[in-house]
């Protein structure tokens, strides 16, 4: 908990990050205190590492601008922990800050800024959106079924991998249903 505080702090007195991305950091490193989980220091040590703080979320579809995948990332977190208020469901902080948070790590490293806005070049290509996620955040801390479950078919019907059978996985996961609702609530009903 000191190193990530400590984290927070030095991270905060980047001068490279603009008021809001700030705010936005310290927001995250707030939701990641949540997270007692061997492996939590490791991986929040190489997402600053890579560009997981200033990517967009996506090329054209939402957030894509710069820092629009933390800003994404902190919607879905607040939306699930307001989905799980409204429908009564148990989740701990710490499930809900794993799921929301790391639910599109797949993105990191994938952007490339043009004149235009934001091309496709990813640096690692694994296949599914949702796999990706769950592969890169294991590669550092472990998930449980359900978290790597809910990650994984997050994407629901917009998942066009061979192999995409979310419905059966949110008829027994509920955390599953809720992950995909708070990323829609946030991909299509946020202000703009």
């Amino acid at each position: 908990m000191l190193c990530l505080l400590l984290k927070l702090i030095c991270n905060c007195l980047n001068v490279s990050l603009s008021k809001g991305e700030k705010v936005m950091k310290a927001r995250f490193y707030k939701a990641v205190n949540n997270i007692k989980r061997e492996g939590i220091d490791d991986l929040t040590a190489w997402l600053e590492s890579t560009d997981f703080f200033v990517a967009p979320a996506s090329t054209v579809y939402h957030q894509n601008y710069e820092g629009g995948l933390l800003e994404h990332s902190l919607n879905v977190y607040d939306n699930l922990v307001k989905l799980c208020e409204f429908y009564n469901v148990e989740y701990t902080q710490e499930e809900i800050a794993i799921v929301a948070l790391f639910h599109d790590l797949c993105k990191i490293n994938t952007f490339e800024k043009t004149q235009r806005g934001y091309k496709i070049k990813e640096q690692y290509a694994f296949g599914g959106h949702g796999s990706k996620s769950v592969y890169l955040t294991m590669k550092h801390m472990q998930l449980t079924d359900v978290e790597a479950a809910a990650i994984n078919a997050h994407m629901g019907a917009w998942d066009n991998s061979y192999y995409n059978n979310c419905t059966r996985v949110y008829e027994t996961n509920t955390l599953a249903w809720l992950l995909h609702v708070a990323d829609e609530q946030d991909t299509y009903m946020r202000k703009k």
